[in-house]
């Protein structure tokens, strides 16, 4: 297996840890009776950290299905090099980065670690459309 499709996979991981680690604070806010219920009534506002998670959740899910899509057609076309590895490397560790920059709520940087991501993202891309 190429590095590319085992950092891929690694980025299914975080994504895995996004979700546990959002749905975990949001169940420690809401208590199990809730959880184990209906949910009819509305649920008790997220705290601020708990939504944060959840924000940079669903922002890991705009890229993710563009990333997942530009390495397996890279790997298909055998269009993998230094490209998009370097891109694969950019967007996974941009996307580790952003999870506590994003819960702890550190502005500007948060913005450029995304910029990083896209930025790896669109190696890949290149490298699979050149």
């Amino acid at each position: 297996m190429t590095t590319e499709l085992t950092l891929l996979g690694w980025t299914l991981v975080l994504a895995l840890v996004q979700i546990m680690l959002a749905a975990s604070m949001r169940s420690s806010e809401t208590g199990l009776s809730y959880n184990m219920g209906p949910r009819d009534a509305p649920a008790p506002p997220m705290r601020p950290m708990t939504a944060r998670l959840k924000r940079a959740q669903a922002n890991l899910f705009e890229t993710l299905p563009l990333f997942a899509a530009a390495v397996l057609a890279a790997h298909v076309a055998g269009r993998e090099g230094d490209w998009t590895l370097w891109g694969s490397y950019a967007y996974l560790g941009a996307r580790v980065l952003y999870v506590p920059l994003y819960a702890f709520g550190v502005p500007v940087l948060r913005s450029v670690v995304w910029t990083a991501s896209v930025a790896g993202l669109v190696m890949v891309l290149a490298a699979l459309l050149k």
